[in-house]
């Protein structure tokens, strides 16, 4: 995405990108980014939290209305629930991907999205 921005932005169309993974896209050269500190897969917020991906999408509005210098960046105000421990347990022996209660949950919102996507919600 954020080669596709680069191109946009050369060719008159501005951008803003909202991303977790803040050194590869700032490193891309982007004009404009909101940076959402929670785990990868998780750019505009929560799943099913609408107040909480509102706010990250009005974060970008604003991000482009009032960013005033090339390769801005907006750090969201949110923090992961739980903590940071995500940032210490991702990809390691300590967390492999899914067990358990987090297994199960990850099915149940599968669920719930192709549900949703059966009723032209998402």
């Amino acid at each position: 995405m954020s080669l596709v921005a680069r191109y946009l932005e050369e060719n008159g169309i501005p951008t803003v990108l909202i991303a977790n993974a803040r050194d590869i896209v700032e490193y891309c050269g982007v004009a404009r980014l909101v940076f959402v500190d929670y785990p990868l897969g998780n750019p505009c917020g929560r799943p099913f939290q609408v107040a909480e991906q509102q706010q990250v999408f009005e974060l970008a509005l604003a991000q482009l209305e009032n960013a005033t210098a090339p390769r801005s960046t907006v750090q969201a105000p949110l923090q992961w629930p739980g903590g940071d421990d995500w940032k210490r347990l991702i990809f390691s022996d300590e967390q492999p991907f899914l067990e358990g209660d987090a297994y199960d949950d990850w099915i149940e919102a599968k669920k719930r999205y192709k549900a949703l996507k059966d009723e032209g919600k998402v």
